[in-house]
C-alpha cells in the first residue's frame, strides 16, 4: 500500500488492497482476552480488563514504515507509515457501547485519551484519529463492540478545514468559533438534543445527514486527551450513552469521530510554524453521523450535502425519544 496526495484538494488517499475480515470465521477474535496478541493497553490494569487496545490485524498504517515523500512527476506519495489500533470496548460479544453503564463508557473515553496522548509522543505522527463505525452500513469490521485509532503522518482534510476556519474566526474576533456556537445554540435551544452538566449534544445548524449530532464541552479546551481539572468526564459519558440510545432507535448504524487538536510536536511540512493560537482557537468535539438513508444524495454533486431532515426537527424528535432503553 501507499499514500498518494491529490494536488488540488490536498487530500491524502491510502491506495492498495486491504483484506476484509473473514465473516465465515467460527469465533470472534476478541471474545477470548487470553488469546491473540498482547494488549498495548488494558483497563483496568489490575484484574479482568473491560477495555483492551490491540494492534490492528490488517493495518492501514504501520509504525515501522519508511518516512518521507517521493515524487512521481508532479505528484507526491509516501509509504503507509503510522499507527493503527483496535479498541475492544468490552469482553462481552453482544453488548453495544450504548448499553454500557456511565462508568464503562467513561473507561472507554479514558482509554481513547490515553492512546491519543501516547501516540502523540511520536513526532512523526501529525494527527491521531479515534473513530467508531457501528453497523454493516457504516463499514463495521467486526460485530464485537470496538473502535479504532490511527496515527497518521498527515492531517486529514476535514480536520484541516476545521483548523483553518477556527483560526480565521479567532483572528477576526479573538473568540473560539465552537464556544460561540455552543452559546448561540444554548440561547436558541431549538437544536439542543440533551445536556449533562457542562456538556451539550446538538444537531449542527448545517447538518450534513439526518440526525447528525455533535457533542461539545461548554468550557474551552482544544485537546480531548487532556481534560481540564473538574471536567467531570462521567457527565460526558452519561450524555454520550443517552445520545447513542436515542440515535439507535432511528438508525442503528453510525459513524462516530473524535475531533481533537493535531500533534504540535511535529514541526515539519504542513505543521511547520503552526499557529501560536491553536490552544485558543480550536475546540475538541465528537461528531456522530447516523446512516438513515439507504440512497443518500450527499455526494451526488461535488460533495454538496443534501439533508432531508431539518436539524431543528431532528433535535426535537431526538429530545422526545426515551434515552433510558
Amino acid at each position: 500500500m501507499e499514500i498518494r496526495r491529490d494536488p488540488i484538494t490536498q487530500s491524502w488517499v491510502v491506495q492498495g488492497q486491504k483484506s476484509l475480515p473473514d465473516e465465515s470465521a467460527q469465533h470472534c477474535p476478541f471474545d477470548r482476552p487470553d488469546s491473540g496478541p498482547k494488549p498495548i493497553l488494558a483497563s483496568p490494569a489490575d484484574g479482568p480488563a473491560q477495555v483492551r487496545v490491540l494492534p490492528h490485524p490488517d493495518p492501514l498504517y504501520r509504525i515501522d514504515g519508511q518516512l518521507g515523500r517521493l515524487a512521481e512527476g508532479m505528484y507526491d506519495k509516501m509509504g503507509p507509515t503510522g499507527a493503527h489500533e483496535v479498541v475492544v470496548e468490552t469482553p462481552q460479544h453482544d453488548r453495544r457501547l450504548s448499553q454500557f453503564s456511565d462508568e464503562e463508557i467513561e473507561r472507554v473515553l479514558q482509554v481513547w485519551g490515553s492512546r491519543i496522548s501516547d501516540l502523540k509522543k511520536d513526532i512523526r505522527l501529525k494527527y491521531v484519529s479515534v473513530f467508531k463505525n457501528q453497523g454493516a452500513e457504516a463499514g463495521e469490521e467486526w460485530s464485537h463492540a470496538h473502535s479504532q485509532i490511527t496515527g497518521t503522518i498527515f492531517v486529514p482534510r476535514r480536520i484541516k478545514y476545521e483548523l483553518n476556519a477556527s483560526h480565521e474566526w479567532f483572528k477576526e474576533r479573538e473568540r473560539c468559533i465552537f464556544c460561540d456556537m455552543v452559546r448561540q445554540e444554548e440561547k436558541q435551544g431549538t437544536r439542543i438534543v440533551d445536556v449533562q452538566g457542562e456538556y451539550y449534544a446538538l444537531c449542527p445548524y448545517a447538518s450534513r445527514v439526518p440526525y447528525e449530532v455533535w457533542l461539545l464541552h461548554r468550557r474551552h479546551n482544544h485537546q480531548f486527551e487532556q481534560p481540564h481539572a473538574n471536567s467531570n468526564r462521567r457527565h460526558f459519558a452519561s450524555l454520550l450513552g443517552r445520545v447513542l440510545r436515542r440515535l439507535e432507535k432511528i438508525a442503528p448504524a453510525y459513524h462516530l469521530v473524535v475531533h481533537t487538536a493535531p500533534n504540535t510536536r511535529s514541526k515539519k511540512g504542513e505543521l511547520a510554524g503552526y499557529w501560536k493560537t491553536l490552544s485558543e482557537d480550536f475546540h475538541w468535539h465528537f461528531e456522530i453521523l447516523p446512516i438513515v438513508e439507504k440512497r443518500s444524495k450527499s455526494y451526488s454533486i461535488k460533495e454538496v450535502y443534501f439533508n432531508a431532515v431539518l436539524p431543528e426537527q431532528a433535535a426535537e424528535r431526538l429530545r422526545l425519544l426515551d434515552s433510558n432503553s
